[in-house]
Parts: structure tokens; sequence; C-alpha cells
């Protein structure tokens, strides 16, 4: 089988990570490089001298040797570069989130759509380990009905110019909350503050509503003063704490709880159970080429990706909604089924 010939679009931030991951996989081969600056263009150009180097978008896009290209730019061009690939007949791997409205997310997943072309979103943490050991002991009933998703999502920095901390950050926990429960929310909540002149919201706290009992908040904030990415999932059975930063283990599942007698009023009596706690073992793989190597086999199978361009789409909506809850004061919007 061919390799697939991969351009990389934007090479600042998070571009040199895609054009490493592509790099070392056997089925794909760096065909060519994009980024307007001159200076990220050359740095990483250099290292790998048979792909093709332009500032030009456009150009990249004319080389019908081209089969796929992965996005990695500002928020506000995402649909920008997205949709011209697209039309140019090319598979598109674009990061978190697919774009800056819902209309413009629309548009994209029809494109793919009518193109027959892969449509994916680099919604990484859906890929990591600890976050699909989460979804198997969900699926597998350990953790019982699911009482709540709490997420403390923390640092200092960076600011970003064309977002805010809600499109920045809150985007993680909304795609693994998309991914972990089966279950999708019906309106959200959301308030925020912008503490720095002209720049915008870096603190929010979002809640998002189920038809079940479930609920979830969020908390994310750009200027703190440590790093924090902490995560409780509390069920009826068990809990579990998932932090990031933790370098080994990163899950831990709780056998604690509340059970009652099933009398109902006043008379009702709370038992607390305090059962043992372990850490599952997780394997090291890299998230980000988990989901690179997902978005290859997609194109080579015609399989829909895991988070594909409806699932950037669902994301979007959710964002959309914090979004005008933010701006009416933390009503709450109703989100689209």
């Amino acid at each position: 089988m061919e390799k697939i010939r991969c351009a990389v679009a934007g090479l600042g931030y998070w571009g040199p990570n895609l054009v490493r991951n592509v790099a070392t996989l056997s089925a794909t081969h760096i065909g060519a490089l994009c980024d307007p600056c001159p200076e990220h263009l050359d740095r990483i150009a250099t290292q790998y001298p048979s792909a093709r180097a332009s500032r030009d978008f456009l150009e990249i896009l004319s080389d019908p040797k081209i089969d796929a290209v992965l996005i990695a730019t500002p928020v506000s061009s995402h649909f920008a570069l997205a949709i011209e690939a697209l039309r140019s007949g090319k598979h598109v791997f674009v990061e978190k989130p697919l774009a800056s409205t819902v209309e413009e997310a629309e548009q994209l997943v029809e494109e793919a759509r009518r193109r027959g072309r892969t449509l994916m979103v680099d919604h990484v943490f859906v890929y990591t380990p600890a976050v699909r050991r989460i979804r198997k002991l969900i699926d597998e009933g350990a953790i019982g009905e699911i009482y709540y998703y709490d997420s403390v999502r923390i640092n200092l920095g960076l600011f970003q110019h064309d977002v805010n901390v809600i499109w920045d950050l809150a985007v993680h926990d909304l795609s693994i909350l998309d991914y972990i429960i089966n279950e999708r929310p019906t309106a959200v909540s959301a308030v925020a503050a912008a503490h720095l002149p002209g720049r915008n919201e870096n603190i929010a706290y979002i809640t998002c509503f189920f038809k079940s009992s479930l609920i979830a908040h969020l908390h994310v904030n750009w200027l703190a003063p440590i790093k924090l990415r902490r995560t409780l999932v509390g069920g009826s059975r068990k809990m579990i704490v998932y932090d990031d930063i933790e370098p080994d283990e990163k899950i831990k599942v709780y056998d604690r709880g509340v059970d009652q007698n099933g009398i109902v009023g006043p008379n009702v009596q709370v038992g607390y159970r305090l059962g043992d706690m372990w850490a599952p073992v997780l394997d090291r793989t890299e998230a980000l080429s988990t989901s690179i190597r997902h978005f290859v086999e997609c194109i080579q199978t015609g399989a829909a990706p895991l988070t594909d361009g409806r699932c950037g789409l669902r994301i979007v909506r959710l964002l959309d909604a914090a979004t005008r809850s933010m701006k009416s004061g933390g009503q709450p919007v109703p989100v689209e089924p």
C-alpha cells in the first residue's frame, strides 16, 4: 500500500508535534509544510528537506500528490483552510475546535460528506489511555449510574488572541464528556470574566445539564498560580479521580459512596461505603500518535473517525451555547439535539 502523503499547515506551537508524529508512522510521508511565518517554516523545513515548503496554503492544495492536510493554525482560520482543503479533494485533520461557529462546522461536515473525504477533529484527550480506560470502566458498569462530572483545568497562560478560555480549555472536557457519557447535554450555563483589558475571558465556570440527574461542571482558568488537570467522575457504585498531571497513577478508582435503607422521607438512613482504592495500569502511548494513526486508518478503510466532523459539530454547539449563556449572565441555553 502506498504511503499517504500529508501536508501540515501551521508550524508554530502544535504543528511541529503533528509533523513529528506523521514522520514516524510507516503509512505516512511528509509531503509538504506550510506556514506564513518564514521563521516557523524554515525551522521545521530544514529537518525535512524532501518536503515541499511554502508560505502559500493554496499552493500546497494544488499539489495532486498531497492526500491529506493536517491543520494546526489559530481557531479563526480553521474553517477557511479546512473548506478549501476539502474542496481540493484532500482528507482533513484539524485541531480543536472544528470551527468558530456552528454554521461553519455544519458546512465542513456537509462538504466532507459530499466529497467522500475523511474529516477528523483532534480532540486529543479522547485518545489518551486514561480517558479510554474511564470509558471502558463506565461501559462495563463498574462505576454504576453516573451522577456527576466535575473538572478543574487551570494554569497560568497561554492567553489566546482569537478565542476565550472556554473555547481553548473547556473544549477538552466537553470532548471527554461526549466520549465517555452515552447521553448528550440538553442545556448549558456559563459565567465568565476577563481581567486583562482588551483580552478575551480568562476564567469561566460552565455547567452542562442532562435529561437524567447527571450534572457536569467545568472550571477553566488562564490566570491561576498553578497548573491543575483534575477530574472527578462520581457514580452509584464507584468514583474516579483522573489527574492528567500525575506521571504514573493518572486514574484512581475508589470503592466509596453512600447507601440508604430504601426509606423515603425524614427517617432515611444513609450509610457510607469506604472501600479500597486501586489504580489501573495504563500504557504510555502518546495520545497524538494514536490520534493520527486513527486518522490514517480511517482514510485507508473509509471508516468514520471516533472524533469525526459530527463529533466536532456537537462540541462546537456546546461551545456556542456556553458563549451565548455567558453573554446573558449565565442563563441556561438549550442545546440542539
